[in-house]
């Protein structure tokens, strides 16, 4: 009876994890001898083992929930080597395969290119035979889709992709690489152990050793691969290697440490590859995030970092009638400028839905200027920026600055200076810029021009000062970009005590009394008006998201520009970040 309960027991754990995590089938059910034996004598053959088979011996009402699940991993299996392939045909794909009897991953090695043809161009189907039968063969794979936790330093780890992603097919080796913790130097393990962050020498070393311990397994090593191991490193070890500035975890955590083996990997390749193969150039613009097809821009542009892109529905309480009530209500509050700030936000949260309808479906920037005014006004756009984002767009900038702006600043001024020219010369400006002004707050402006200055991009691009007595009509427009922009009405940010918001070159807000506030109106902009990142300003907007507005996708981008690659955190961002995170005496 007492095994029938452990047998039971066992079976709704494994359930469990496969509606939740679909972890690896051999990880999840090794549960000692006791429970090995339970296994075997239900009937589980490891070397072809079968959901459908397995379940439908011990629990046959979950036939089909089993056959559920190996669809899924045949459609990912297919999706690993087409990733492009239409839905139609992925499911013309699976019904053949299933017509021709396959039942696990383990059955694709015996698929021949003539059963694929009556779905597939010939080409399409002699790449899925060729990755199956090279799986087969020489690489068993194994399908994942959410991540595990680390075994102990000695053991094999084995982990899964990210939550979320497309499942991928994770080569043998992979399983069987043991991270060489026994070869680390003492002085890093005691970092390690004591929950610290590895020097950079240290960590290079590490690097060193786990690379060749890789490349004695597999000689070349993917992207793919080197993930998948990284996660190990980090999930045993988070404190010491995750991607974080002041405890706030940047996109999945281990992304640095991703970037720093796959440059070890290239290394070390580089002198087999032949002399004749010239490499192409590296360009300020190869490593950053960048555009991906037109088509798909706004499912990554538009809705990056959004949790309610475009409500489906009304409120309840709200019907079209009311709607139009309370926007012309707003129009008359914002002409009598000594409204209630609660009523106004009040107003803003409930006629968000047809705010987004309006932007969405395109409406100009003059034209929700006049419809919806508040949206570029303090109160508003703060109120619809947390219904989209879930994010207070002012507090928590104000409350990131607070909590990292200092030791962001003292690596600008006492490393980064030392290191970059441009930084030298920006903090020797501002220097100059700060004597001429009285004001105390002076703590974003700096950070901002000396981040502008290590990303190397201009601030000509971000803001612009004019005379400080300049009406919004005296602006020209000319020169000033489409995307939003500050125009600084003083002879710099520090001395200023007017600013003015501008959009597709309308002034929108022309009363903003500090540049902090008009930080946040500019970057709040791009997300409430669905404008992408422009290129020349990629990296520090990407910085102030991640850091300051704590806007962390782990996937997509908003930035656009000519290439078709995405990259899920800015590797000059991450750079940064890690930089930071290795001067703990700041």
């Amino acid at each position: 009876m007492q095994e029938y309960m452990d047998a039971n027991k066992c079976i709704d754990e494994l359930l469990k994890q496969l509606e939740e995590e679909r972890r690896n089938v051999r990880s999840a059910l090794k549960v000692g001898d006791k429970g090995e034996q339970l296994w075997a004598q239900c009937g589980v053959d490891w070397g072809h083992f079968s959901w459908r088979s397995f379940l439908g011996q011990i629990c046959p009402d979950n036939e089909n929930m089993a056959e559920s699940h190996l669809l899924r991993d045949m459609r990912d299996a297919i999706a690993g080597v087409l990733p492009d392939l239409p839905d139609e045909v992925v499911k013309s794909v699976e019904e053949t395969l299933k017509a021709l009897g396959a039942t696990t991953s383990d059955d694709l090695k015996y698929i021949k290119e003539n059963d694929l043809l009556p779905v597939l161009k010939p080409i399409q189907a002699r790449r899925l035979v060729a990755a199956w039968t090279q799986n087969g063969h020489s690489s068993p794979v194994r399908l994942l889709s959410s991540p595990s936790t680390s075994s102990s330093p000695g053991s094999s780890t084995i982990t899964s992709s990210p939550s979320g992603l497309q499942t991928s097919l994770i080569p043998d080796w992979v399983e069987r690489f043991e991270i060489p913790w026994e070869r680390f130097p003492e002085e890093l393990m005691q970092n390690l152990e004591r929950q610290k962050r590895p020097s950079a020498r240290q960590r290079r070393e590490m690097v060193r050793i786990v690379v060749s311990e890789m490349m004695k397994l597999c000689r070349n090593p993917t992207k793919q691969n080197t993930t998948e191991i990284a996660k190990r490193m980090v999930t045993k070890y988070p404190k010491s290697f995750q991607d974080v500035i002041d405890g706030d975890v940047i996109g999945p955590g281990y992304h640095s440490l991703v970037k720093q083996l796959q440059s070890r990997v290239e290394n070390v390749k580089r002198p087999d590859t032949p002399k004749v193969v010239k490499r192409k150039a590296a360009s300020d613009h190869d490593d950053d995030t960048d555009e991906i097809p037109a088509e798909q821009k706004a499912s990554v542009q538009d809705t990056y970092g959004c949790v309610s892109w475009e409500p489906k529905y009304l409120p309840l309480s709200e019907t079209v009638e009311s709607q139009l009530e309370k926007k012309e209500e707003m129009k008359k509050l914002f002409k009598k400028m000594n409204y209630r700030i609660d009523l106004v936000k009040e107003l803003v949260k409930c006629t968000y839905y047809t705010q987004r309808k309006d932007i969405n479906k395109g409406a100009s920037i003059q034209k929700l200027c006049e419809e919806w005014p508040f949206l570029f006004n303090e109160v508003g756009m703060a109120e619809h920026f947390q219904e989209l984002t879930g994010v207070n767009l002012i507090e928590t900038f104000l409350a990131n600055v607070d909590k990292k702006g200092a030791r962001l600043l003292k690596f600008l001024r006492y490393v980064d200076a030392q290191k970059r020219k441009q930084v030298l010369d920006a903090l020797l400006k501002l220097q100059t810029e700060k004597g001429q002004s009285n004001r105390c707050s002076q703590e974003v402006n700096e950070m901002l021009l000396l981040l502008l200055a290590h990303f190397g991009e201009k601030e000509q691009l971000l803001f612009r000062c004019v005379e400080m007595t300049s009406q919004a009509e005296d602006v020209e427009m000319d020169d000033v970009p489409p995307t939003p922009f500050i125009i600084v009405c003083g002879s710099s940010c520090f001395s200023a005590e007017t600013f003015m918001l501008s959009i597709d070159k309308n002034i929108v807000n022309d009363k903003i009394s500090s540049f902090t506030s008009a930080i946040c109106l500019m970057f709040g902009s791009y997300f409430c008006f669905n404008i992408h990142y422009p290129v020349e300003l990629r990296s520090t907007l990407e910085f102030l998201q991640r850091c300051f507005f704590s806007i962390n996708p782990e996937r997509g981008t908003k930035v656009e520009s000519k290439k078709k690659k995405v990259l899920p955190v800015n590797p000059r961002v991450l750079s940064l970040i890690t930089d930071i995170a290795d001067h703990e005496w700041i």
